[in-house]
């Protein structure tokens, strides 16, 4: 007991000795790594990694106090299976660590000397073209219980999916979307992808989710549109060919039964960002 209490007065003291010497710079310090901590706990918390951090955060407790009892078998065990653990965690959260680095790349700040593609007006106008036709596809692909796959690049460049499928680069119109996912065409079972608001490519091939926890029900479509929202910030919508069911993906994560109504207001807030605008959110009727 007099053990702890020593401990506990030593720690007053040091924590006292900081706070009266800390300055701005200290003050930032603090600040950055707090945003660090959070971010990071945010990205393991819905994740099987949360499991993982658990079992270290056990280890480290272990460590401390088989330190402090003086248990010195069980400390240089510790301290040995710490030495290799930077190593281990690197391979072990690699899917975490890269959806990271590429959360960072996504960031506003990544956006700054962006090269090429068109902007402004113009842009606005392609994408308000495109959600139009993708809404009026998706309509008629749902009535018809037609399975389609699609997805719609943001900031996440898909130059390694497209060589995949077919090249297209045309103006998207619901004719044209809809006879490519018609049963038996060529390129009907892959993934067709929008880039700045025109069809760039179709018959694609996407990575699969390899999440255990992803329901049976769910077919190689709903796979393949959770793997491909896992590694990019793209949005990506399904339509089932067994139910006609509407699902959209992004960043990793499925929203299922979703109606046309609902699938422009995501389209229009995550592409155009004008979500409430009840002047803009109906341009897409008029073309039916």
């Amino acid at each position: 007991m007099r053990e702890i209490s020593i401990v506990l007065s030593e720690f007053w003291a040091g924590l006292n000795s900081v706070i009266a010497s800390a300055g701005p710079a200290d003050l930032l310090d603090i600040l950055v790594i707090s945003f660090l901590l959070y971010h990071a706990i945010r990205l393991v918390r819905e994740t099987r990694a949360i499991q993982l951090v658990k079992g270290i955060g056990a280890i480290l407790f272990l460590y401390f106090a088989a330190s402090n009892l003086n248990m010195i078998t069980l400390t240089t065990f510790i301290t040995n299976i710490v030495q290799f653990g930077v190593v281990a965690l690197a391979i072990v959260f690699q899917p975490e660590l890269r959806r990271a680095l590429e959360q960072v790349g996504r960031s506003r700040i990544s956006r700054i000397g962006r090269l090429g593609g068109r902007d402004g007006e113009e842009l606005t106008l392609a994408l308000q073209t495109m959600i139009a036709a993708v809404a009026g596809s998706v309509t008629d692909l749902s009535r018809t219980k037609t399975g389609a796959l699609m997805v719609i690049e943001r900031e996440t460049k898909l130059g390694d999916v497209t060589p995949s499928g077919t090249l297209i680069d045309a103006d998207a119109s619901v004719a044209l979307i809809c006879n490519i996912f018609y049963p038996n065409t060529p390129m009907h079972d892959g993934a067709m992808i929008f880039r700045e608001g025109r069809v760039h490519a179709a018959g694609c091939f996407l990575p699969l989710s390899a999440n255990d926890e992803i329901g049976r029900e769910l077919g190689t479509r709903h796979r393949a549109a959770l793997g491909m929202s896992e590694v990019s910030d793209a949005i990506v919508i399904v339509v089932s060919e067994e139910t006609g069911a509407i699902s959209v993906c992004i960043n990793g994560k499925l929203d299922r039964g979703r109606s046309v109504e609902e699938l422009i207001e995501i389209l229009e807030d995550g592409l155009i960002g004008q979500k409430g605008d009840e002047s803009k959110k109906t341009f897409w009727r008029k073309s039916q």
